[in-house]
């Protein structure tokens, strides 16, 4: 599976982005999706994951009831609807696909994106 993330860019706080990371190979429907982030000097952290179907959804603390992950299995397509953002949203964002129905570690993710920057000024 390959993975190509994209929608990142300049944004003023409390405005929104939608990124979308299309997936390329047959058994896409297969996998979890999850989105990830890295800010300058910080660790890789978890920020959403959705399960193979798109029945189960979670998020990190820090996101939730501000961003939406969803797939579309039809177009090979993961997206992650941001809004509200703020100031320490700003990071890469990477999405990745993991063999496990459901997952919020790094180390359980088989393929990721190149990421996309996304910068929020306040």
């Amino acid at each position: 599976v390959q993975l190509q993330a994209s929608g990142g860019g300049l944004v003023q706080a409390g405005g929104s982005l939608r990124l979308s990371c299309a997936a390329s190979g047959p058994t896409f429907s297969s996998y979890a999706m999850g989105w990830f982030r890295q800010a300058p000097g910080k660790e890789r952290e978890f920020v959403a994951a959705v399960s193979v179907g798109g029945g189960w959804s979670d998020y990190s603390e820090s996101v939730r009831g501000r961003f939406i992950i969803s797939r579309g299995n039809a177009k090979n397509t993961v997206y992650l609807q941001m809004n509200s953002l703020k100031p320490e949203d700003t990071a890469v964002y990477y999405c990745a696909a993991s063999r496990y129905s459901r997952s919020y570690a790094s180390r359980e993710y088989n393929y990721w994106g190149q990421g996309t920057q996304v910068t929020v000024s306040s």
